[in-house]
């Protein structure tokens, strides 16, 4: 098993002592995010990237939010952006 960082010690640390709450929003997003991984089930081809230490420990963290794997996540923002439904905020 691979050694926690500081924020992730501090994180399971909070959710061993019952500090951590459920977003109100918690069921709805996992309904929707169960159906984004349904979908990366199907999967037929595999990829490998490379990107910056720092935006994997802030996918890991959205994705921990969100009670999901990392790899899901990413791909669901692929899948979103592909599909069209995920735009860059220029503002």
């Amino acid at each position: 098993m691979s050694k926690l960082s500081s924020e992730e010690q501090e994180i399971l640390e909070a959710f061993d002592k019952g500090k951590l709450k459920r977003s109100k929003k918690a069921a709805d997003t996992q309904k929707r995010h169960q159906k984004y991984a349904e979908a990366m089930f199907k999967k037929d081809a595999r990829i490998n990237i490379r990107l910056s230490s720092k935006d994997l420990r802030g996918l890991q963290k959205r994705a921990l939010a969100e009670g999901i794997p990392y790899q899901t996540l990413v791909a669901s923002i692929l899948h979103k952006f592909v599909e069209g439904r995920l735009h860059e905020n220029n503002g």
